[in-house]
């Protein structure tokens, strides 16, 4: 490193964007993506980087491999591998419950080597739901232990953790501003990270398996409730949905006829409606704009003391049997069921009734939960946040097809059929084709992980259109728009001038304190914005603290990229854990507690291990 560099107006400019990437990833004013698309286009427009360079990213080895491998782990799930992951947890596990936990969570971790982290724990979670129902296991005691062990295992390859991906990339920038007489930085292989990958994963599952499960939340309601999705009891503990499916008859003289739905679901002691039928039409989830007229049939749910009461305020007929609706509410067709939304969901930011989910889809959202509050009145007006979960009713035809869209995930071990299981071998062989073109071969990530992917377009395991479905824009829009930011951190200067200041403040501290403090800084940027920004930011200070203090560059990028996966603290620290937060009911101090002896032992494991390996 050059001495007394100075802070010129570029490098300003520089952390002037990465405070404002910062400060938008934290508080969440503007979306992700459109934060990183604004930060790339500043960047173009001020001439940090040349205009030919600046939307490289999109174009880079990282983000083609991350498609491919969103594309593939969709084809896993298509042809059932996920599916039958259950029945063979349960043959292993042979339902005792400390195997269960233990043998889940091994599989999670295994998966996780190949499938990113947040779409694994979308896959998990109805597998760990239909374990649950099948042992009477807790649900608590299930998401939180395999979420974790989600995150431990995803670094024992460069294949499906995005930090690791982008490893190369802001290596390669990085030697192209190395100054004079350094020594360019070596490119990690695809298994280079394994050895440090497997201590860490290892610890992950012991940890849970000796320790993690006494500290997991045992609250009383929780064990009981260990069936959700499958008996009334649960949801009428949690979210006071309770009582009996009735028939109700509009009569002529009811204030209900010229009401709409909406209308009449603000009256006071109204029941749920599930159900209307209007002349020879019956459906589910009716919309809120539907008007109601004489002979039309409600299917409500309440207690039938309230029904009653309602039915006669209301001046209609409770018929005693489902006359009209038996065929709807068939629960081999419909039912409830949870579902949570996931951090990629366009339905964030609006309401439950702009989403017009009825009208549209066919859902009922009977209530929201949102940690510990749940919302249950006026439901169409509460404003949905990353990792609420929403108590549904529909069929399961049109709530397993909504939920192809990414845009909510199913909780509940709902009936519905294997998509296509004759493509499970194709699925399979492309995948190891695109893992051993990777090992055996000199093709870069990108290409082999490709190839893998389109094979399984070629031979019917995805059709193209569920390709692209599969793809997480907002991940590919977030990765290849702040990889130009990583860069500029390098051209300007301002990672070397940030790695003197550093210096500075630490001067003669040993390496060991250096790559602990880089880790640790690392790992709470990580854990208020994304992963791949907090890497993007911290690969080129780390690197040119090792090359001013004679350390190892590939040690110190690679604890960067590990720490950025250390995030079990709060919940809002990594998409996967704020998708279990809501079906498992755990509270910030659940993760917190059982987080922070998991964050202390992965920090040190991280630290020894890359210093044996990167010697």
């Amino acid at each position: 490193m050059e001495a007394g560099l100075t802070l010129s107006t570029n490098m300003a400019l520089v952390f002037a964007l990465v405070l404002f990437t910062v400060l938008m990833l934290v508080l969440e004013w503007i979306r992700a993506d459109v934060v990183a698309l604004l930060v790339v286009v500043v960047i173009g427009i001020t001439g940090i980087l040349p205009a030919d360079q600046v939307f490289h990213g999109f174009a880079g080895n990282a983000v083609i491999a991350i498609i491919a491998i969103m594309i593939m782990g969709a084809g896993l799930d298509r042809t059932g591998v996920l599916g039958l992951t259950a029945s063979f947890v349960m043959r292993v596990a042979r339902g005792v419950e400390e195997r269960l936990g233990t043998v889940l969570n091994s599989v999670a971790s295994l998966f996780s080597a190949v499938i990113p982290s947040q779409a694994l724990a979308a896959l998990m979670l109805p597998v760990a739901s239909r374990l649950s129902a099948r042992t009477g296991v807790p649900l608590q005691q299930l998401l939180l232990p395999v979420a974790f062990c989600i995150l431990t295992g995803t670094n024992t390859t460069l294949i499906a953790n995005s930090p690791l991906i982008l490893l190369n990339d802001l290596v390669a920038n990085a030697n192209r501003n190395l100054p004079p007489g350094a020594n360019t930085i070596p490119r990690f292989g695809l298994f280079s990270v394994t050895p440090i990958g497997l201590a860490i994963a290892v610890i992950g599952i012991a940890y849970f398996a000796l320790l993690g499960r006494r500290l997991l939340p045992r609250r009383e309601e929780a064990r009981q409730n260990v069936t959700p999705g499958r008996t009334q009891t649960y949801f009428a503990e949690t979210y006071g949905i309770e009582g009996d499916v009735v028939e109700l008859l509009v009569t002529t003289d009811s204030p209900l006829v010229g009401m709409s739905v909406g209308e009449i679901e603000q009256l006071r002691g109204a029941p749920l409606i599930l159900a209307l039928k209007s002349g020879a039409e019956a459906r589910l989830a009716p919309p809120a704009e539907q008007l109601i007229w004489v002979g039309s049939v409600l299917g409500v749910l309440g207690k039938r003391e309230a029904v009653a009461e309602f039915a006669n305020t209301q001046l209609c007929q409770v018929l005693p049997r489902l006359r009209n609706f038996g065929d709807l509410f068939n629960p081999t067709r419909a039912g409830i069921a949870e579902v949570v939304i996931p951090t990629t969901s366009r339905w964030i930011k609006k309401t439950v009734g702009e989403l017009h989910l009825r009208k549209q889809h066919g859902i009922s959202v009977l209530a929201v939960n949102r940690g510990e509050q749940v919302f249950r009145e006026d439901v169409r007006a509460v404003t949905l946040h990353a990792g609420d979960t929403l108590v549904v009713h529909s069929f399961w035809r049109d709530l397993t097809q909504v939920a192809q869209d990414r845009d909510l995930v199913v909780v509940t071990d709902i009936p519905q059929e294997e998509h296509r299981p004759s493509k499970i071998w194709h699925a399979l062989f492309f995948f190891a084709l695109a893992k051993g073109l990777a090992l055996f071969t000199t093709l870069d990530l990108s290409v082999a992980m490709m190839a893998g992917a389109v094979g399984m377009l070629l031979t019917g395991v995805l059709t193209m259109d569920e390709a692209y479905k599969a793809i997480n824009w907002k991940t590919i829009f977030v990765t290849a728009c702040l990889i130009p930011l990583g860069w500029s951190m390098d051209s300007t200067g301002a990672a070397a001038w940030l790695a003197q200041e550093v210096l500075h403040i630490l001067n003669g501290a040993p390496q060991w304190q250096l790559q602990a403090s880089i880790a640790i800084l690392t790992l709470l940027f990580s854990q208020i914005m994304s992963n791949v920004g907090a890497t993007v930011m911290m690969v080129p200070i780390a690197i040119s603290v090792a090359i001013a203090t004679g350390g190892s560059p590939q040690a110190y990028a690679m604890i960067v990229a590990l720490s950025s996966s250390n995030t079990f603290l709060i919940p809002s620290g990594h998409p996967a854990l704020m998708m279990i937060a809501g079906p498992g009911g755990y509270r910030t101090s659940d993760f917190l507690r059982t987080g922070l002896p998991l964050t202390l032992l992965v920090l040190v494991t991280t630290l020894l291990t890359v210093n044996l390996v990167f010697h």
